[in-house]
């Protein structure tokens, strides 16, 4: 295990094996839900899952060449994107968690964008061994 510097908000990165978590208790949570998945209470457990909450802005201007006009996609604004900690299956549903130490105000807006255009709750976890 590799550790990196203080961030931020008192957590330290951690990096192994398995990928770079944002903490030693995210990466112990992933622990847990790794044994829930081999104990059969989840299913198809994934990490780091990106949801697009809004797309990538663009215009299409017209680029005058000597012989036509060409049509060109130009870039306004990137993507507006939620990334989930860790998304699993748990009786047929879909569940989205994020392991949190500090909300911070972009989290909620994008927590509530989740709910309000995906009509995904986010489930927030504080403790490793939280239960499923």
């Amino acid at each position: 295990m590799m550790y990196y510097g203080r961030r931020k908000y008192g957590n330290k990165t951690v990096e192994t094996a398995e990928g770079k978590f944002d903490g030693r208790n995210e990466l112990r949570r992933w622990w847990f839900l790794q044994d829930a998945e081999k104990s059969g209470k989840i299913q198809n457990l994934r990490r780091q899952v990106e949801y697009v909450l809004v797309p990538k802005q663009t215009h299409i201007e017209i680029e005058h060449l000597k012989t036509k006009d060409k049509e060109v996609e130009v870039f306004d604004e990137h993507p507006v994107t939620y990334l989930a900690d860790f998304v699993y299956e748990k009786d047929g549903k879909t569940v989205v968690e994020d392991f949190k130490g500090f909300r911070t105000d972009v989290y909620i807006i994008k927590r509530k964008l989740m709910l309000y255009l995906l009509g995904i709750k986010i489930r927030e976890v504080k403790k490793p061994a939280e239960d499923v």
